[in-house]
C-alpha cells in the first residue's frame, strides 16, 4: 500500500546527465571499476615480487590506501552505533503498532538466520571441505574469548563509553605500547539502556531526542562523504588483499571457500528472491533497489560502515517508511547477520570437526543452529566474524585451534558474508513493511532512473510529513 507522505519523501532530482556522465558517475561503475583495477594493480605488485612478507613501495602504497580508508570508517562507528539505537528506539515513540513491527522485525531476523544455517550444515555435510583440506594448514589460538561467559560478561559495560585498553610488548625491546579499543557489543547495551530510559522519561527527555536525532544526522552525513570516497578505499583493499591474501593460499581451503560462497550464493539469490516473491513484491526491483549497500559492504566488510546507505535505499528505494527503517535498518546492522552468524559458523564448525576427525552428534548439529540463530549479536556490525566462530567452536567442544585454519582467507570470505548480511538488513523491514501494509509499493516499483541519494533531499520537509508507519485506514 503506497502513501502519500513517503512518496514525497523521497522524490528523486531529475537526472539531466548525458548517458556518459551518468555511466561515470554511477556509485556502482565506480565501485566495479575500482575493484578490476585493485586486481589489476594488486596482480603487478605480486609479479614484482611483493608478498605478505616482503612488502615493496607499490603493495605499501596500496595497503596504506585501503587501511586509511578502514581507519575512516571505524572512527564513525561508535558515535553511529550510539545515536543510531538510540534515535532507532526513540523513534518507535513515533510508530504505531510500534511493538508488534518491533516484534515481527525479530521474529523474521530469526527465521532468515534459521533458513542460512540449515544451508550453512547441509553444505558443510555435502561437501565435506575438511576432508577436503590440504596440507600444511597451521593451527592457531589466535582469540580465548569465544566462550558463552565471556561474552555474556562482556555485554557488562565496563565504563559508559564501552572503552577498553590493553597493553603488551613494543618493537623495542623492553618498551610497552598500549592500544585503546571500543567494545561494540558494551556501546550497543549503553545505547539500548540509555535509549529506552528516554522513552520511559517521556516529555522531558524530548530535547535529549531531539539532540540525538540531530547528532545522528551530522554524524551520518560526515560517514557518507566517507562512503562517497568508497571508489579510493575499494582500490587499495582489494589490491592490498590480492598481495597479503593471492590465490595461492586459497588452494588449501578452496572447497571450504567454495562451500561459504556457495551458501553465501542460494541465502541471496534463492532464499531472499523466494521471500520476496512470496510476498507479492518484485525480485528485481529488489535487487536494483539494495545493490548500491550490497557493493559498498562487499569492499567495505563492515554492516555498521554500510548503515547510512543501507537505511537509504531501504527507505528511498524500497519505499519503507522512515519510521520505521530508522529503528529496523540499525538495529539490523548491529544483530542481523545471515553471512557472519549463519552460513559461515555452521560451515566452519563441520570443517573444523572434519579437519580434526571428530564426529559430531545431532545435539551438536542443534546447538550449531540455536548458537547462530540467538548469538548473532556477537558480530556487532563490525568486520570478521572470528568472535562467532570461537563461540560456535566452544559451545561444540570443539578445538579452538581451529580457528587459526581460517583465518588467511578470512578476508576474502568476509566481503561475501558481509554483503550478505546487508542484503537480509534491507530485506527484513520490507517484507514486515509489505506484511502490515505500510510499504510504499508505489515508491518500491518505481524506475531506478533518478539520483536516489542526491543530498539535495529536503530533510526538513521530510520532518514536516506525516510518518508513513501511521496505519492507513483499512490495513490491518
Amino acid at each position: 500500500m503506497s502513501t502519500s507522505s513517503s512518496t514525497a519523501r523521497a522524490q528523486k532530482a531529475p537526472d539531466t546527465r548525458s548517458p556518459a556522465r551518468k555511466l561515470l558517475t554511477s556509485f556502482g561503475f565506480q565501485i566495479i571499476a575500482a575493484l578490476i583495477l585493485g586486481i589489476g594493480v594488486g596482480l603487478i605488485a605480486v609479479s614484482l615480487g611483493a608478498s605478505d612478507t616482503n612488502p615493496t613501495v607499490l603493495s605499501d602504497t596500496l595497503d596504506r590506501i585501503g587501511s586509511s580508508y578502514v581507519t575512516l570508517l571505524k572512527a564513525a562507528v561508535v558515535p553511529l552505533i550510539f545515536t543510531a539505537i538510540v534515535a532507532s528506539i526513540s523513534n518507535l515513540r513515533r510508530v504505531q503498532n510500534a511493538a508488534r513491527l518491533a516484534g515481527q522485525t525479530i521474529l523474521w531476523f530469526g527465521i532468515t538466520a534459521f533458513i542460512a544455517v540449515i544451508i550453512g550444515i547441509t553444505l558443510g555435510l555435502v561437501i565435506q571441505p575438511g576432508a577436503k583440506a590440504g596440507a600444511g594448514l597451521d593451527t592457531g589460538d589466535p582469540y580465548t574469548v569465544g566462550t558463552w561467559w565471556n561474552f555474556l560478561l562482556g555485554l557488562i559495560p565496563q565504563n559508559f563509553l564501552g572503552l577498553t585498553v590493553s597493553t603488551g610488548p613494543g618493537p623495542v625491546e623492553g618498551s610497552l605500547v598500549s592500544n585503546v579499543n571500543f567494545n561494540i557489543l558494551q556501546v550497543i547495551v549503553v545505547a539500548a539502556v540509555v535509549g529506552i530510559a528516554a522513552l520511559k522519561a517521556g516529555r522531558k527527555a524530548e530535547p535529549f531526542l531531539a539532540f540525538t536525532e540531530s547528532l545522528l544526522k551530522v554524524i551520518q552525513r560526515v560517514l557518507w562523504w566517507i562512503i562517497r570516497i568508497a571508489p579510493i578505499g575499494t582500490f587499495g583493499l582489494i589490491g592490498s588483499a590480492v598481495v597479503k591474501y593471492g590465490w595461492d593460499k586459497l588452494t588449501s581451503l578452496a572447497w571450504f571457500a567454495a562451500a561459504v560462497y556457495i551458501g553465501l550464493a542460494l541465502v541471496i539469490f534463492v532464499v531472499y528472491p523466494i521471500l520476496v516473491k512470496t510476498h507479492g513484491l518484485s525480485i528485481k526491483q529488489y535487487f536494483s533497489g539494495v545493490w548500491p549497500a550490497v557493493q559498498l559492504a562487499f569492499v567495505s566488510r563492515s554492516s555498521i560502515g554500510t548503515l547510512p546507505l543501507t537505511e537509504r535505499v531501504t527507505e528511498r528505494n524500497l519505499g519503507v517508511p522512515r519510521g520505521y527503517a530508522s529503528f529496523a535498518v540499525p538495529l539490523g546492522a548491529t544483530t542481523k547477520m545471515d553471512g557472519c552468524a549463519a552460513i559461515y559458523p555452521a560451515i566452519a564448525a563441520i570443517f573444523v570437526a572434519q579437519f580434526f576427525d571428530i564426529q559430531l552428534s545431532f545435539i551438536q548439529y542443534l546447538l550449531i543452529v540455536i548458537v547462530s540463530v540467538v548469538g548473532s549479536a556477537a558480530t556487532a556490525g563490525t568486520t570478521g566474524a572470528v568472535v562467532m566462530l570461537t563461540l560456535t567452536l566452544s559451545t561444540l567442544g570443539l578445538p579452538l585451534e581451529g580457528v587459526g585454519l581460517l583465518l588467511a582467507i578470512d578476508p576474502i570470505l568476509d566481503m561475501g558474508r558481509t554483503a550478505v548480511n546487508v542484503a537480509g538488513q534491507a530485506l527484513v523491514p520490507t517484507i514486515v513493511a509489505k506484511r502490515e501494509g505500510i510499504l510504499d509499493e508505489e515508491l518500491y516499483n518505481a524506475p531506478r532512473n533518478g539520483l536516489p541519494f542526491a543530498d539535495d533531499v529536503d530533510d526538513e520537509a521530510d520532518a514536516a510529513e506525516p510518518d508513513a508507519t501511521k496505519e492507513p485506514a483499512g490495513a490491518r
